[in-house]
């Protein structure tokens, strides 16, 4: 499998949780400006939506969407999943809030072209549902004791809302703790370039 990616875009979460399922990967960077990877060939080939993530199997089929590859993973890999009888479900609900609700949010920010009312916009929707999410949150990560792939799909938001001076709740602040301390967390931000 190519897991194609940009150093701390929302592609971080798939990487971290291929690396949690101990799979065997290569990994190709993108540079979402010109669409090109490393060797110079057109991202577009791959994936037209041009942004990523973006994982090729094998047999050159071509996953997109974090949460269809984030699903993908816990679905090979059960101990990524979310407990209980409806946990997939769980996932699922809590990957498309954390993709629709808070990642779609901080376009402004990162937009260079948004207005000062747009961007504080922005934050306060982002701080609105951080307090949704900590107020579900059951342990240490979302679902309790165990991180799931919406863990670390969240970590990315929160890591980009701590770039962003974005404040979040208690619960939260554990989560992210919780989630940068786990050695294949550390492996991957080093791989990316981002410790």
């Amino acid at each position: 499998m190519i897991l194609y990616y940009s150093p701390g875009a929302c592609s971080l979460a798939s990487h971290i949780a291929l690396e949690e399922a101990g799979r065997k990967f290569k990994l190709a960077k993108v540079d979402l400006k010109t669409h090109k990877l490393e060797e110079g060939r057109s991202y577009l080939d791959i994936n037209p939506k041009g942004y990523v993530p973006a994982l090729q199997f094998d047999d050159g089929q071509v996953l997109t969407e974090n949460i269809a590859i984030l699903s993908f993973i816990a679905g090979n890999y059960p101990g990524l999943m979310a407990p209980g009888q409806f946990g997939q479900y769980r996932l699922l609900e809590m990957l498309a809030f954390i993709s629709s609700e808070i990642h779609k949010a901080f376009a402004p920010i990162f937009r260079a072209s948004a207005t000062d009312a747009d961007k504080t916009a922005a934050v306060a929707k982002i701080r609105e549902r951080f307090k949704e999410i900590a107020a579900q949150t059951k342990g240490p990560y979302l679902f309790g004791e165990h991180a799931t792939v919406a863990d670390f799909f969240l970590f990315v938001m929160l890591l980009w809302a701590t770039k962003s001076k974005i404040d979040f709740p208690k619960p939260l602040k554990t989560l992210f703790e919780h989630v940068r301390a786990r050695p294949t967390v550390d492996v991957v931000m080093k791989q990316e370039g981002l410790a």
